[in-house]
């Protein structure tokens, strides 16, 4: 039997891997201000009425538990506010000791990828910075100052990634939701002539080390799969089954890009058990039966447990290679 970190490469390159899994086994590390903290802390584990200020200068409240917090400051809404902005230092101590520490609490015998974070990688990070209407605005009022705020951002991101390669990342972490339940929030023209030329620096970076890419997308993708073939993206996640035809984003990527998700979570919600897992048996052989498909829910949220249970054991009963037929 294939260890779980051979597996999963099997079934990232469409080679032959013994079983389905849940997603590449991996010790994550991250940067302090990954998930929004600040230097002086906050973050999403805050309690609900919290602000706080993240390392980019973003001002967050956390609303509601268990929901991360949203921006209620942005610190560079228009180019008047760019010449005096600072912009975090990727070589900052108190930005990236915590990755360090985390790398060295690695077991280095583990079945496991170390994956490191770039969440928030491009677009989210930019629209945070400032302000996702205004931003929608100066694409088509102000483009030379949006391309130099994604530019400033990716020189963050390719900095760091230097220090990842450095402790032995093999999997980056990267997203940014570009879609809606409909369709893609950026057109076609806007999304290749502004972000892709930034995305290709970080990820071909990445590519010419040997690191694999995990991008996370919510929402529609049928407009920007070719985008993310394009850049070389190994998985990507969450694949929503509420808001992509899943036959033709298999049909699109099958034999080139893995896929990772695709159960609805809002299934995984309601239940019962039995109907969980005949979606995941459904899911399993319609993604995964030519491999290249980490099965999973194509949102977190707060499940029953059991329900979520009745994914894994779905998936244990019925994804081991070869997928023996068609479910009825």
């Amino acid at each position: 039997m294939l260890t779980a970190r051979d597996n999963a490469l099997e079934i990232i390159r469409f080679g032959t891997p013994d079983r389905l899994a849940g997603g590449p086994p991996c010790h994550g590390i991250a940067y302090t201000g990954a998930n929004h903290e600040g230097y002086a802390g906050g973050g999403h584990d805050c309690p609900v009425g919290t602000e706080w200020e993240d390392i980019w200068g973003v001002s967050f409240r956390k609303r509601q538990e268990g929901v991360m917090g949203f921006p209620i400051h942005h610190p560079i809404p228009d180019p008047r506010a760019l010449a005096a902005y600072r912009w975090p230092d990727p070589d900052d101590e108190r930005i990236i000791a915590r990755l360090y520490e985390q790398a060295r609490a690695r077991d280095p015998d583990a079945d496991s990828f170390l994956s490191g974070s770039h969440r928030e990688t491009l677009w989210e990070r930019t629209y945070n910075l400032v302000g996702m209407e205004a931003l929608m605005v100066y694409f088509h009022t102000e483009p030379g100052f949006v391309r130099e705020v994604l530019h400033r951002v990716m020189d963050f991101q390719l900095g760091l990634a230097k220090h990842y390669v450095e402790v032995g990342v093999e999997i980056a972490g990267l997203g940014d939701d570009l879609g809606t339940q409909l369709g893609p929030l950026l057109s076609p023209a806007l999304l290749n002539d502004f972000l892709v030329p930034e995305y290709a620096r970080l990820f071909s970076f990445y590519k010419s080390r040997g690191v694999l890419l995990n991008f996370h997308s919510c929402g529609n993708l049928d407009a920007v799969l070719d985008v993310f073939l394009h850049l070389g993206v190994d998985i990507l996640n969450p694949v929503q089954a509420s808001a992509n035809n899943l036959d033709r984003v298999r049909q699109r990527t099958q034999g080139r890009l893995a896929l990772q998700g695709g159960i609805s979570s809002a299934l995984i919600v309601d239940g019962p058990p039995d109907r969980i897992e005949a979606e995941v048996r459904r899911r399993l052989w319609q993604l995964g039966r030519e491999g290249g498909y980490f099965c999973g829910a194509d949102q977190g949220m707060p499940w029953p447990e059991e329900h979520i249970a009745a994914v894994w054991r779905a998936v244990e009963e019925y994804g081991r290679y070869p997928l023996s037929h068609a479910p009825e």
